[in-house]
């Protein structure tokens, strides 16, 4: 497989991750306000969390994000300078990456992690549920 469609794929992954991580708290939110039994699964909202609080401990220690530095990687494999490639992945790039100071983005991510903790403990997952499809 090309290096540059490990990288488009990467970078897919990228942003499924980060559409987990917002669409997921808009739902708990959501299933907060509607009753919605799912968005007190455990498993769920244990990866939502364990989600943030790794992207906020590499931001707090200046690590790189892993898939970022993957997606580099396998595109230098092909000489790609940068972020300037296909209509699907450039635009994918233009939504995860903006020019900003560091400092910005690891505020944003400390205090979005802050939101999804006060919701953890504000609206617990559920222990135990009663059907086993939602363990």
């Amino acid at each position: 497989m090309p290096f540059g469609l490990l990288a488009d794929l990467v970078l897919a992954a990228h942003l499924a991750f980060l559409l987990f991580m917002l669409g997921g708290q808009a739902a708990i939110f959501a299933g907060w306000a509607l009753g919605w039994g799912w968005t007190r699964n455990r498993w769920f909202r244990g990866l939502h969390l364990a989600g943030i609080l790794f992207v906020v401990l590499q931001s707090w220690l200046g690590v790189v994000c892993p898939l970022t530095d993957l997606e580099h990687r396998l595109r230098s494999q092909v000489g790609d300078p940068g972020y300037e490639r296909g209509f699907i992945s450039d635009w994918l790039a233009r939504l995860l990456f903006y020019s900003a100071p560091d400092w910005v983005f690891v505020l944003l991510y400390s205090l979005f992690a802050l939101l999804v903790v006060i919701s953890f403990i504000a609206y617990p997952p559920r222990l135990k549920h009663r059907s086993r499809l939602w363990l």
